[in-house]
């Protein structure tokens, strides 16, 4: 837990016309404006939090050759979301 990290999502572009602000809300739904990425110690009890609170699934948690577990989901604004864990190397998971 960092209680000094503050995060903040805002409606893309803020104050711009509504043609710019659907084309950068398509991006950021397309993934092309990058994306948050969290760690945590149990990816599996996160994501199913995440599930159950309706979100956009976009990929249910994986094991993935570089040490993680992670799962993709698009928050309400459509801002693609990651949530990984590490996997211990002495276990194998």
């Amino acid at each position: 837990m960092q209680p000094d990290v503050e995060i903040g999502l805002l409606e893309p572009v803020p104050g711009a016309s509504e043609e710019d602000a659907e084309a950068v809300r398509r991006m950021v739904a397309k993934g092309v404006l990058g994306s948050l990425l969290f760690r945590t110690d149990d990816v599996q009890a996160a994501f199913e939090r995440v599930r159950t609170a309706g979100a956009d699934i976009i990929q249910e948690p994986t094991e993935m050759p570089y040490g993680v577990i992670d799962c993709a989901f698009r928050d309400p604004s459509g801002n693609h979301v990651r949530i990984g864990q590490e996997l211990d190397p002495a276990s194998g998971s």
